[in-house]
């Protein structure tokens, strides 16, 4: 009986992620798995757990690097209808949206409904669920100041709820362990859609001329340590430009690396320790990634 018996319209063997993620690099998962309804997914957590098969959970491949071999594996990916849905709540400004939702959309949704307060996440790409997971944002806020609460499953396929104050939001991180993210409620505040549309264009305008964004790139490689930037500081160690194989760092932001032609993934991941070695021998700063690397 296959692994996966009765489950078979869900799932691909072999499937090439590289198509899946911003950069476009990386080989084939041993299982690719795109769950129709919570049901489902519970199964196919129970399934993988029983069969000792490691479970990767991945949203829109925005901050992702995969191995050139690729992944011995199921990859999730929550991209059907159940968990792409926004829910807005009748008469006041609460929504729950659910951890596949491309968060770009989101922020422009809530922008034509006069809902401020997830402006700061403009230009941000990725899903809901790892958004919250990374607490992602910037310079203008991050996404832990307007979620409520959060709806999880773990690896036992239990489904429950965290809500603040038990949910706690740092910087490029939260206390969830839980690796499933199905969907959050969200508190936002009533604004004028145009008003808040100016400072969305704002936002944007600022990234676009801060950072290489018509380029293949996974976002920040590296979270900044505390008090200090990380592009300053590989700027500082003279690392724009740097490249190694088919990898370069990005004239234009330092903590950006760009996937050239015929790029490798060990390209990337080369040029990381290269950046690491250097900015710790100039400044005695271990610099620690903020995208993830599956290999």
């Amino acid at each position: 009986m296959s692994i996966f018996s009765g489950l078979d319209e869900i799932v691909q063997s072999q499937y090439p992620l590289a198509k899946s993620t911003w950069y476009g690099l990386g080989g084939p998962a041993d299982y690719f798995i795109r769950p129709k309804t919570v049901e489902q997914l519970g199964q196919v957590v129970l399934r993988c757990a029983e069969n000792h098969i490691p479970v990767f959970l991945m949203g829109l491949g925005s901050n992702l690097l995969i191995g050139d071999e690729g992944l011995r594996g199921a990859v999730i990916k929550l991209d059907t209808e159940q968990f792409t849905k926004v829910d807005f709540e009748a008469g006041n400004t609460g929504l729950t949206a659910w951890g596949g939702t491309e968060l770009s959309r989101l922020v422009l949704t809530c922008v034509e409904k006069g809902l401020s307060g997830l402006e700061p996440l403009t230009g941000i790409p990725g899903s809901v669920g790892g958004a919250i997971k990374m607490n992602a944002g910037g310079n203008f806020g991050d996404f832990g100041a307007v979620v409520e609460s959060v709806t999880l499953m773990d690896s036992q396929a239990d489904v429950f709820e965290m809500s603040k104050p038990e949910l706690v939001f740092d910087y490029r991180g939260t206390n969830i362990t839980a690796q499933f993210i199905l969907n959050a409620r969200v508190k936002l505040t009533g604004g004028d859609p145009e008003q808040i549309m100016r400072a969305v264009k704002e936002i944007w305008i600022y990234k676009k001329n801060s950072q290489p964004l018509n380029t293949k790139n996974a976002g920040c490689i590296f979270k900044n340590p505390r008090g200090q930037s990380a592009g300053a500081l590989i700027d500082r160690a003279g690392l724009k430009g740097l490249q190694i194989g088919g990898a370069t760092v990005s004239d234009k932001h330092a903590n950006f690396i760009i996937a050239g032609k015929d790029c490798k993934s060990r390209d990337v991941m080369r040029l990381i320790d290269a950046i690491k070695q250097r900015v710790k021998e100039q400044f005695d700063t271990e610099l620690e990634l903020e995208i993830e690397i599956w290999s």
